[in-house]
C-alpha cells in the first residue's frame, strides 16, 4: 500500500543517516591517534617517499591495521560500509529503482604507509629524526622566503602565521576587491579560532528554511542556544580584513597578477616568479609591470584554476560550477531575511546540488550550483528564481558571478618545495559545499608545520616538511570528506530521497547533531536514545 512504501521509504533513510553519522562519530574519535602516528615516529623516515610496494594511496583503499595509517583507513572502510549498508536498506525498499554508480572515494593522495609500524622510539630519537628532515641552515641574516600565491581566506592566514612566526612571507593577490561568487556561510567555531571580529559578519543566521521539491518547508534551528548561529559574510569584506591582518603581522602584501614560475634546478636554488605588478605606479594600472621575485617555497592559495596547481602538475580534478545573483530586494520582503537563509532541492534547481537564498548586508545572494549539468548552469539558475519568487519579486540584480568549485583533492598537492592549499588543493566539502573555513585552516596548518620544521624561518625546507601539513590535515579531515560525499550521493540522486531528506531535517535529533557538526567542526557523539527514537518514527 501506499502508507507501507512510505513507512519502508522513511525507514530506509533514518537507517541510511543514522550508518553515515555513526560512521562519521567513529572517524572522528578515530583521527586524533593518526597525526600521532604520522608525525610522532616518522619524521625523516622513508614514510614520505614510499616504495612502490608500501604506497597505498587511500583511493577507496583501507591501510593494512599494521601500518601508521591503519586507523584512518579502518576509518575509511566504515564510511565506506556505512555508504554500502546505506545502499542496500534503500535497494531492499525500491526494488524498482535502477541502482546508483558506485563512484571511487575522495581521493587524499599523498598520505602513504610503510607495511609495517616502527616500534614507538625514545623522545632522543625522535627530536633526532626531526633534525634529519630539517634542511641546511640558512646564511646568518637570511630567512626561508615564502610566497603565497592567492589572497582569499586560505592565502591569508597561511600568511599572517608565516610572517608571525619569522618567515620573510609575500602574499601576491590580483584583486584586493575581489568579490567571489561564495554563499559567504562561515560556521561558529571559526570566529573564536581566526579571531575574528563579530562586525565583519553580516546577518547572523538562527533559522534555516529547507524547501523540499514538493515546496513542503521544514524550520532549522530549534536547537541552537541564544548565543548561537551561523554568521554570514561577504568574501571582499571578509579577505580584505584577513589581509590588512597579514600585512600588519610583517607580510609583504603585492597587489600583482602571478604569471608563471621557474622550478628550481639544484637542491636548494630558489623558485623565481614571475607577475604583473599593478600597484606600480609606473606602469599601466590595467596591464601592470612585469617583475620577478625569488623565493624558497611557493604556496598556490589561487583558487579552483589554480596557476601554481598547473605548474607543479598537480592533475585535474572534477569541479561545479557555481552561480549567484546578488539581489536587493524590497525592505519589508528583506525582513523575512533577518536572521533566515533557505535553502532549495529538487531536479529544477540543481541535479545534484541545492539551491540557496543567504542574507547579505542590504540584499540576499541567490544561487545554484551543479558539476553533472554545467551547460545548464541558467536554466537552474532560474529555476530557484521562480522557486523563491514570491520572497524575491521585485529585486533589482546588484551582480552577478560565477565560479568553479572543486569536488575533490588534487591527484597531488605537494611537489618539491611547492604546495597548494583552499580551493587549490581541492578542499570543499561534498553536500554543503562549504570552503571557507577548510580554507583557512588548511592555510594556518600549513604555514604551522613550514614555521616549525624551518625553525622559525632559519633553515631550508623540503617536500617532507610540507607533506608534515598534508598528513594532518588528511587526517583530521579526510573522513569528514569522505562521509559528506556518502550524504550527498544519498540524499541528492533524485526528488524522492530529496522529499526524504528535507523529512528528516524536521527530527530535532537529526537537527542537532547537524548543526553541532557544522558550528563546531566535530560530530558531538552518538545518543542512543536519539538512534532508537529516529528509527521509531
Amino acid at each position: 500500500s501506499s502508507r507501507a512504501w512510505q513507512g519502508c521509504a522513511r525507514a530506509k533513510d533514518c537507517l541510511a543517516f543514522l550508518f553515515i553519522v555513526m560512521a562519521l562519530s567513529f572517524v572522528q574519535g578515530a583521527a586524533p591517534s593518526v597525526p600521532n602516528a604520522l608525525t610522532g615516529d616518522l619524521h625523516g623516515t622513508e614514510f614520505l617517499h614510499p616504495t612502490p610496494q608500501s604506497k597505498v594511496a587511500l583511493r577507496g583503499n583501507v591501510a593494512s591495521a599494521s601500518s601508521p595509517c591503519g586507523t584512518l583507513g579502518a576509518a575509511v572502510g566504515a564510511a565506506v560500509a556505512a555508504t554500502a549498508t546505506a545502499t542496500a536498506v534503500r535497494r531492499r525498499c525500491r526494488k524498482s529503482s535502477a541502482a546508483v554508480a558506485a563512484r571511487p572515494s575522495t581521493a587524499f593522495v599523498g598520505v602513504s604507509a610503510p607495511e609495517a609500524v616502527a616500534p614507538r622510539v625514545s623522545e632522543f630519537l625522535r627530536g633526532a629524526r626531526m633534525a634529519m628532515c630539517a634542511g641546511a641552515p640558512l646564511p646568518e641574516g637570511r630567512k626561508l622566503r615564502v610566497a603565497v600565491i592567492g589572497g582569499g581566506p586560505g592565502g591569508a592566514c597561511c600568511a599572517e602565521t608565516l610572517a608571525k612566526g619569522g618567515i620573510e612571507t609575500y602574499l601576491i593577490e590580483r584583486k584586493l576587491d575581489n568579490c567571489k561568487p561564495c554563499g559567504g556561510a562561515i560556521p561558529l567555531c571559526m570566529l573564536d579560532e581566526f579571531d575574528l571580529p563579530t562586525d565583519i559578519v553580516d546577518r547572523k543566521v538562527r533559522k534555516m528554511t529547507m524547501i523540499s521539491p514538493t515546496n513542503k518547508e521544514v524550520q532549522i534551528g530549534q536547537t541552537l542556544k541564544d548565543d548561537e548561529f551561523i554568521g554570514m559574510v561577504r568574501r571582499e569584506v571578509m579577505d580584505s580584513y584577513l589581509r590588512e591582518r597579514a600585512a600588519e603581522s610583517g607580510c609583504h602584501l603585492i597587489n600583482g597578477l602571478f604569471m608563471s614560475m621557474t622550478s628550481p634546478e639544484q637542491k636548494d636554488e630558489p623558485y623565481v616568479l614571475t607577475y604583473n605588478d599593478f600597484g606600480d605606479d609606473e606602469g599601466n594600472a590595467r596591464k601592470g609591470v612585469k617583475k620577478t621575485l625569488e623565493v624558497d617555497v611557493v604556496i598556490g592559495a589561487d583558487g579552483a584554476n589554480s596557476r601554481v596547481a598547473k605548474e607543479i602538475k598537480a592533475g585535474d580534478y572534477e569541479y561545479a560550477i557555481a552561480f549567484q545573483e546578488r539581489m536587493r530586494i524590497p525592505e519589508e520582503k528583506m525582513d523575512y531575511y533577518k536572521e533566515r537563509a533557505e535553502m532549495y532541492v529538487g531536479e529544477d534547481v540543481s541535479p545534484d546540488f541545492y539551491a540557496w537564498v543567504f542574507p547579505k548586508c542590504d540584499h540576499v545572494a541567490v544561487g545554484t550550483g551543479t558539476v553533472v549539468d554545467k551547460k545548464g548552469i541558467q536554466m537552474y539558475q532560474q529555476g530557484i528564481r521562480d522557486r523563491a519568487k514570491n520572497r524575491i519579486q521585485g529585486g533589482e540584480i546588484l551582480r552577478v558571478e560565477a565560479h568553479p568549485i572543486p569536488e575533490h583533492p588534487r591527484p597531488w598537492r605537494v611537489r618539491d618545495r611547492a604546495t597548494l592549499i583552499g580551493d587549490a588543493a581541492g578542499y570543499v566539502t561534498k553536500c554543503s559545499g562549504e570552503g571557507i573555513y577548510f580554507a583557512a585552516k588548511s592555510g594556518r596548518m600549513c604555514a604551522e608545520s613550514i614555521v616549525e620544521r624551518s625553525e622559525n624561518g632559519t633553515r631550508m625546507i623540503n617536500d617532507r616538511d610540507l607533506f608534515d601539513y598534508i598528513n594532518k590535515f588528511d587526517a583530521k579531515y579526510g573522513p569528514t570528506y569522505i562521509v559528506l560525499d556518502a550524504l550527498q550521493r544519498l540524499f541528492y540522486t533524485s526528488d524522492a530521497a530529496r522529499e526524504s531528506f528535507v523529512d528528516l531535517c524536521e527530527e530535532r535529533y537529526v537537527q542537532q547533531v547537524t548543526f553541532d557538526s557544522y558550528l563546531y567542526k566535530t560530530v558531538q557523539g552518538n545518543n542512543p536514545v536519539g538512534d532508537v527514537a529516529l528509527l521509531g518514527k
